[in-house]
């Protein structure tokens, strides 16, 4: 899981030692994600799965893809579809994906990048491997997070950003024993590349064998960390968690989460995504790839797609504008 990885993490400014006064936050729940599969079929795990929404809110979705080994003629992706109401955050820590939408907006993003879009009034958008990547086979590890947004902003006009793994934040926790990229939002001062409507902070964190992380939490956020890879514990009470489990914390303004000692050899670090934001307290109305208040709105996004008001698939261009036939 190379992501974005720093040799000598003393060389980074330290993360301050929480105060021993502040509210360390409790763990409210525990879940283990269970296994699916996307797009044209690459497996997921659904890390929100049983997570009531309001513990969730502002977030409503997310899927970690992979981590799987692809054979030459594996990899795959999703075919075009649309979106309306919220945004997709799509990181890849091993791998590559190209992502085209119908606003303009698209790119590669590989080990580290992140590709932060926004639907809002609605787009159509396609995310695939290269095709050298399907001819070749390989490893392949990310997440996507949908992030919804709130009523005034679910019309706003498409947006594309592209993160460049060069563009995240590193920090080092005050005894150098994990790696913080800040991905999106504020921490301890510290602003990720992401630029957010719904106010939230992005943190992918590697933690060595036996360390412990302390982080300054927004009292006003809510708080979740999952386990990408590797094993150990969180909260005060020193809660156990492993690959592909979801802590959700009570209120408070401290996160604490420690690794193990001992590592499985396919992950030798506790590998964790942490996450929060200002929780948005409306009606949430949710039918696939569209995150409304109501259902009446839900019903207009799909009218809307099916009258091809969410944008068309751009051209490909130099492809044949005449039947093109061949004979055995």
């Amino acid at each position: 899981m190379p992501a974005i990885t720093v040799d000598d993490l003393t060389t980074l400014r330290r993360l301050p030692a929480v105060d021993h006064a502040a509210v360390r936050r409790r763990v409210r729940s525990i879940t283990t994600a269970p296994g699916g599969f996307e797009g044209e079929g690459f497996p997921v795990r659904r890390a929100f799965a049983g997570v009531d929404l309001t513990e969730l809110d502002p977030f409503v979705h997310m899927d970690q893809m992979g981590e799987v080994e692809y054979a030459p003629g594996e990899p795959k992706g999703t075919p075009w579809h649309p979106h309306r109401g919220f945004e997709t955050v799509t990181y890849i820590m091993d791998g590559i994906f190209e992502h085209q939408d119908s606003n303009g907006g698209g790119g590669v993003i590989t080990n580290g990048d992140t590709q932060w879009m926004t639907a809002g009034a609605g787009i159509l958008h396609i995310e695939k491997p290269p095709e050298h990547l399907v001819a070749s086979g390989g490893l392949f590890h990310g997440l996507q997070l949908w992030v919804n947004l709130p009523k005034a902003e679910k019309w706003a006009p498409p947006r594309y950003q592209d993160l460049r793994g060069s563009e995240v934040r590193l920090l080092t926790s005050h005894d150098a024993g994990a790696l913080v990229r800040v991905i999106a939002g504020e921490l301890a001062s510290e602003r990720g590349p992401g630029t957010t409507y719904t106010p939230m902070t992005m943190v992918h964190a590697t933690l060595a064998a036996g360390a412990w992380l302390d982080l300054p939490w927004d009292p006003a956020f809510n708080a979740l960390a999952y386990v990408l890879a590797g094993a150990g514990t969180v909260g005060p009470e020193r809660i156990a968690v492993a690959t592909g489990q979801l802590a959700v914390f009570g209120p408070g303004d401290a996160i604490g989460i420690q690794a193990a000692d001992v590592q499985e050899s396919r992950s030798p670090a506790l590998e964790v995504l942490i996450l929060g934001g200002h929780p948005i307290r409306e009606p949430v109305a949710w039918m696939g790839p569209f995150v409304m208040n109501t259902r009446d709105e839900l019903r207009q996004a799909f009218e809307d797609y099916q009258a091809g008001r969410l944008g068309s698939i751009p051209a490909v261009h130099n492809a044949p504008t005449e039947v093109v036939e061949s004979q055995p």
